[in-house]
């Protein structure tokens, strides 16, 4: 799970380390059920954009925070509701006593509450980077359990790569050759309640994702994407209509394909060439300064 992919950065002194939480996209769910404990069954297409969050980890004589970035300060005075913090002292209860104190650089580049996995990143990226600071390994399955305490969403971020995720999100299988993607994400930034999205849904028993290729090109890849679908779209798009509004300003420059990512409101337009995303997202920050845009390239599943 701490392959290459994540690159992660070691410095020289081996005293800190750098972690890239990677934007998390869904390039399709499908809600296919419901658990008896309230927690809805998923069928998710998901890759990761070269965008991201990144957290910094240092040796420090007590355990601190600090926050930077064009989101950093959403997350001030969150306390304990950071799921960096939660992270930190979950694994601290595994490593024991060579869990030493840390300072924690969060840049938050991701909008909150996006769809986009940003928290669940954050968390992520923050196991990893303890586990390293720390000097400590843990093996997959025990990893993953700790993962699921955090969220359902962070086994996936965990992973960082393109997948395939049943049940809540917790079984997952890697997607090697799923294609990078030039891709445009794009938030109102406007938040949507998730729970109130699920709460419209009109059908909660769908069809569950059937990805029908007729080879590997990115072309291919592209077509059975546009097959499936977001189920929690027309809902999020009911209670946020400027999630339909960017929709249609990402297609209007020009995207292959468009989607929103997750609960919402992120929307993705996937692009011909990164030339044409990165003039796409530079046109759209003009129109809307005051919303989100950004070019990105995914990864691919083979990288």
């Amino acid at each position: 799970m701490m392959s290459s992919e994540n690159r992660s950065h070691f410095s020289a002194s081996c005293s800190s380390f750098s972690e890239e939480a990677r934007a998390k996209i869904n390039l399709a769910l499908h809600v296919t059920g419901q658990r008896p404990d309230g927690y809805h069954l998923l069928d998710m297409l998901v890759t990761f954009a070269g965008h991201g969050d990144r957290l910094d980890f240092m040796r420090s004589p007590t355990d601190a925070l600090t926050l930077s970035g064009r989101f950093g300060e959403t997350l001030a005075g969150d306390g304990g509701t950071n799921l960096v913090l939660k992270a930190r002292d979950l694994l601290r209860e595994v490593v024991g006593p060579l869990a030493f104190p840390v300072r924690i650089h969060l840049e938050k580049n991701l909008p909150v509450a996006s769809g986009i996995g940003g928290g669940s990143a954050d968390a992520a990226a923050t196991l990893r980077g303890l586990m390293r600071l720390w000097g400590t390994t843990l093996s997959a399955e025990t990893l993953a359990a700790l993962a699921l305490k955090l969220g359902a969403d962070v086994p996936m971020c965990l992973e960082s790569r393109p997948l395939i995720a049943r049940g809540i999100g917790e079984k997952i299988e890697p997607v090697p050759d799923l294609p990078a993607f030039a891709m445009v994400l794009a938030n109102p930034l406007k938040g949507v309640a998730t729970p109130e999205v699920f709460r419209r849904l009109a059908t909660k028993n769908n069809p569950a994702l059937s990805l029908a290729l007729s080879g590997s090109q990115a072309a291919d890849w592209l077509a059975a994407i546009a097959a499936a679908r977001n189920d929690l779209e027309p809902p999020a798009r009911e209670l946020v209509p400027e999630i339909a509004a960017i929709s249609a300003m990402l297609q209007a420059r020009g995207a292959l394909l468009t989607r929103m990512s997750g609960s919402g409101a992120t929307c993705f337009g996937i692009f011909a060439s990164m030339t044409a995303a990165e003039g796409a997202a530079a046109a759209l920050h003009d129109k809307r300064p005051d919303w989100y845009f950004q070019a990105t390239e995914t990864v691919s599943g083979g990288a």
